[in-house]
């Protein structure tokens, strides 16, 4: 595991499982693109798809996100920065061939599961 990262997280285990119960296979933590600082949480590679399972503090939830107090301005720009990087890398994924899902971690496991079904078995 890296530093500075959460890797099999409750939301990342549960949607884990979830995909793996209905049937499908992928990889775990890793870099769809080399040379790309970015590495997805679930990755199904031969169908050039990535899933980030982010959580709501850390990639600033429109409907969970805190903004903490102490410190506040450190906070909002290191917390901002990282909905920049997000958009960045997405950008950099897509430009490249890959289609790109973001879950929150509040979201329904079976409805993320749902649409990241849906994404991998329409690709041919």
């Amino acid at each position: 595991m890296r530093a500075n990262r959460r890797r099999d997280t409750s939301p990342e285990l549960a949607l884990r499982s979830e995909l793996h119960a209905r049937g499908l296979r992928f990889r775990v933590d890793f870099p769809p693109i080399r040379g790309l600082r970015c590495r997805a949480d679930v990755v199904f590679t031969r169908m050039r798809v990535a899933v980030f399972v982010d959580g709501c503090f850390w990639h600033a939830c429109s409907e969970h996100a805190s903004w903490p107090k102490a410190n506040g301005g450190w906070w909002r720009e290191k917390l901002e920065g990282n909905v920049r990087r997000d958009r960045a890398n997405d950008y950099a994924l897509e430009a490249a061939g890959w289609r790109v899902l973001r879950v929150w971690e509040h979201e329904d496991v079976a409805s993320a599961a749902d649409a990241i079904e849906s994404l991998v078995r329409a690709v041919p």
